[in-house]
C-alpha cells in the first residue's frame, strides 16, 4: 500500500469537495451497475442528509474472480449512465490510488480530504459478507456505516456477524423503506439467457 500512501496527496478531487461535506462512499464492481445501487444511494442521500455519493467502481473485487468481470472502462462508462442523480458521483479512483482492499481505499481518501464527513454504504447483502472483508472491524472504526435493506437479506440485519460485535454495532445504521429487485448477478444472469435464445431462434 505504500502507492496509496504516495499518490493520496496529489490526488485530484473526483467531485465537489468542502469542508463539513458529508459525503457516502458506495463501492463495488458494479458489474453491471443498476437501479439498486441507485436506490441505496438515493435512500442514503435523503435519510442521512449526504451532500453526495461517491460511487468507487473497483478495478478487481478481491471476493470476486475475473470470470465475467467486464472491463473496467465498459463498467464506468455503464454506472455513469444509470447514475442519473446529480449529487451521485461514478469514479475509478482505486485505480488511482492503487488500492484494492476498501479499508485502503478509506484511509486513503480520509489522508487526502481530512475534513470530509465520510460514511461507508452497503445493501444489506453485503452486511452478510462484511465479516470477509479485510480488517472490516477498522472500517467500523473510522466512519459510520449505513446499510439500506435489500430483498432477500432482510434478516441480515439480525443475524450478520458485525452485527454481533459490539464496535461494530454502533457504527452500523440499518435503513428500512421501499426495496429494490434489481442484483448485478441477476442482471448478468438475464443477459447470458438472451445471448443464448438468439443464438437458438434460427434466422428469418
Amino acid at each position: 500500500m505504500k502507492a496509496a500512501r504516495g499518490r493520496c496527496h496529489w490526488l485530484r478531487p473526483p467531485g465537489p469537495v468542502a469542508p463539513g461535506l458529508r459525503i457516502g462512499l458506495l463501492g463495488g464492481s458494479f458489474n453491471p451497475a443498476h437501479e439498486g445501487h441507485v436506490h441505496v444511494s438515493e435512500v442514503a442521500l435523503k435519510r442521512l442528509g449526504l451532500d453526495y455519493v461517491w460511487w468507487l467502481v473497483t478495478p478487481q473485487n478481491p471476493l470476486k474472480g475475473r470470470v465475467g468481470l467486464a472491463p473496467l472502462a465498459d463498467r464506468l462508462c455503464h454506472a455513469r449512465t444509470i447514475a442519473h442523480h446529480p449529487r451521485i458521483v461514478v469514479m475509478d479512483i482505486e485505480r488511482a490510488l492503487g488500492t484494492q482492499y476498501s479499508i485502503d481505499t478509506l484511509k486513503a481518501l480520509q489522508r487526502r480530504f481530512p475534513l470530509v464527513e465520510f460514511t461507508w454504504l452497503m445493501g444489506s447483502d453485503n452486511l452478510e459478507i462484511f465479516r470477509r472483508w479485510r480488517r472490516w472491524q477498522d472500517i467500523a472504526a473510522r466512519v459510520p456505516i449505513a446499510v439500506v435493506q435489500r430483498p432477500g437479506t432482510i434478516l441480515a440485519a439480525l443475524s450478520a456477524k458485525p452485527m454481533q460485535h459490539s464496535q461494530a454495532r454502533r457504527a452500523i445504521r440499518v435503513i428500512d423503506g421501499k426495496r429494490n429487485m434489481q442484483s448485478s448477478t441477476a442482471l448478468r444472469a438475464r443477459a447470458l439467457e438472451s445471448e443464448a435464445l438468439v443464438g437458438a431462434i434460427p434466422p428469418c
